[in-house]
């Protein structure tokens, strides 16, 4: 269980405040980190259901009868719960970034360093890859996707170029597509490139579906007092968490003075600001320079 060092590490387990004898989901089980450290904390009476669409992961899982393990996307949890005859549970742990080893395993397609096919999905049962979302989608497409998840500067130009430039270009490897794309790279390429893969994979994945499908199930899943735990990598994910959080779904809620809305308080926000990582931390794992840990307790 080493390929993946798990970020803010001790802040989740703290935020977590975990019970002995309590039935906890890992939502992204990756190279089990974290849930080692929940294991930890457990009883013998205590359970763990780790969820992972990545069949990578399974090599992971420790020998603990404690532990369930569901190879399915985390979108599906009360289902995959109910399956298992668990209505509730006592905390919910998810860990939104791409694991280390699906970034250095070449042939995944999720890294700009290593050559390899476009492809980034984590379930590999799934259909359309980065490549088939580079060469179908419509120009507008393209603009939103990068503009949205990337936060790409010249997200217009690069989908004209991309679209202007498929029709007489093979590409499909990740060299191909850089080299598709490099004369529109603007600023630093490494910087440049990683928004754009980026907003791919989170395409490729419906990350933000899979978000709020996950998220909407919390309340009903988690017991009155249990907590839930969420790490972003980016400001999108950030901000959609933040909010389910403060008001508990995602209906918009009317802006009329004559039309009171009473909303019914579902969390307790545990961290009132982002937990972010220590200098520590940071000068030991880059990655985890854009990590964000926010908790809220179910009232």
């Amino acid at each position: 269980m080493n390929y993946h060092i798990p970020v803010l590490y001790h802040e989740t387990l703290a935020g977590l405040a975990i019970q002995p004898d309590g039935v906890y989901v890992d939502c992204t089980f990756g190279g089990g980190g974290h849930s080692k450290g929940i294991l930890e904390q457990l009883s013998t009476k205590g359970k763990l259901i780790a969820f992972d669409q990545d069949a990578d992961a399974q090599r992971n899982l420790p020998e603990d009868d404690r532990v369930i393990f569901v190879a399915q996307n985390f979108r599906h949890l009360q289902r995959m719960l109910r399956l298992h005859k668990i209505t509730q549970v006592d905390g919910i742990l998810a860990d939104l970034g791409v694991s280390s080893h699906q970034f250095d395993e070449g042939e995944r397609g999720f890294s700009i360093r290593f050559s390899g096919p476009l492809d980034m999905r984590m379930d590999r049962r799934q259909g359309a890859t980065a490549a088939d979302i580079i060469k179908t989608y419509s120009e507008q497409q393209l603009h939103k996707l990068f503009e949205q998840y990337g936060e790409v500067t010249n997200s217009k130009t690069l989908a004209k170029h991309i679209v202007h430039e498929r029709k007489h270009l093979q590409f499909e490897t990740v060299e191909q597509f850089k080299a598709l794309i490099s004369p529109v790279v603007k600023g630093n390429p490494n910087k440049y490139l990683a928004q754009v893969f980026q907003a791919l994979r989170i395409e490729v994945n419906d990350e933000m579906g899979a978000l709020k499908d996950m998220l909407q199930q919390v309340p009903a899943v988690l017991k009155p007092g249990g907590r839930v735990a969420i790490i972003t990598f980016h400001s999108i994910e950030d901000r959609v968490v933040k909010n389910f959080f403060r008001q508990g779904s995602f209906d918009e809620t009317p802006d009329n003075p004559l039309l009171p809305v009473v909303k019914e308080e579902v969390f307790r926000i545990v961290t009132r600001k982002p937990v972010t990582a220590s200098e520590e931390e940071l000068k030991r794992n880059t990655r985890s320079r854009s990590a964000k840990l926010r908790v809220a307790e179910k009232i």
